[in-house]
């Protein structure tokens, strides 16, 4: 009977210590997921507010997109440490681990706060824009978001290209789209027997057929180069940046349908072979 009285009375202080731990941590656990479920609630709704806020303001969408990823990162560190006090853990301790940990993961992590200082220099000093056609580390495309870290490219073929902002701030880039005219470039062959003034006269036609092409600058024709199996002649004109691709194809499928209606031979590469008949 002493055994099963003392058991029993183990059992019952057992029972109690778990009432009175559920009881005391149970209902801050409960509260605590309650917060954070609620905290990442109104995060989501406070970004996207904002976001819609800077969009009717006219806010650059560039630094819109970069601002949105920054406050949903600060508020989400912001509630977890919140939650971690509901539960109990002292801050001020947490804090100095955080720092130490923090400075741990800087250290490890070089590459990506690298990316987030080249974010900064990207917005302040603005190489490109969303919107922007842009090639850079051996991509190309139209920049759709610049985020905190990385920043996303469209290609004409609609494929996504992430590009850490660190080795895009600080490499090389060419941005098609930053100035509103561009020079389109053409080197049209011509058969050793052609006229060349013809020819000149011919394009020079071609061109003035094209509201596109700009008149200032001049449209620039010159023989260009005598090379093995054509004469090249080099063409140059001016047309806004929106037109540059519509203008270049055009005058190719014009140049290649009308030119043999005008005694111009388009050449090809060919090789002539002479045989010795005396060996």
């Amino acid at each position: 009977m002493n055994q099963i009285d003392t058991l029993s009375k183990s059992a019952a202080q057992w029972g109690q210590v778990m009432i009175d731990f559920a009881t005391k941590y149970g209902l801050r656990l409960l509260g605590a997921i309650f917060v954070l479920f609620v905290g990442l609630w109104l995060i989501g709704l406070l970004t996207r507010s904002t976001h819609k806020m800077m969009s009717r303001g006219n806010i650059d969408p560039s630094l819109s997109s970069f601002l949105k990823s920054m406050m949903n990162i600060l508020f989400k560190i912001l509630l977890i440490i919140s939650v971690l006090g509901m539960m109990g853990v002292q801050m001020t301790s947490f804090i100095a681990i955080l720092g130490a940990a923090g400075l741990a993961v800087g250290m490890a992590l070089s590459g990506t706060l690298q990316n987030f200082a080249g974010g900064v220099m990207i917005l302040l000093f603005k190489p490109f824009k969303v919107g922007d056609y842009i090639s850079a580390q051996g991509f190309s495309g139209s920049v759709k978001e610049i985020q905190v870290f990385t920043t996303m490219l469209t290609t004409p073929d609609n494929k996504m290209i992430i590009i850490p902002n660190g080795g895009l701030s600080n490499g090389s880039m060419t941005n098609y789209s930053k100035e509103e005219t561009r020079r389109v470039d053409w080197t049209f062959g011509i058969g050793y027997g052609d006229d060349y003034d013809t020819a000149k006269a011919f394009i020079l036609e071609l061109i003035a057929e094209d509201d596109r092409v700009l008149q200032n600058p001049e449209p620039f024709i010159a023989l260009a180069e005598l090379a093995d199996s054509s004469v090249n002649i080099t063409v140059r004109v001016w047309a806004k940046a929106s037109d540059y691709w519509g203008i270049y194809f055009d005058m190719n499928e014009k140049y290649y349908k009308r030119a043999g209606k005008r005694g111009i031979n388009i050449p090809y590469p060919q090789m002539d072979i002479h045989l010795d008949k005396t060996v």
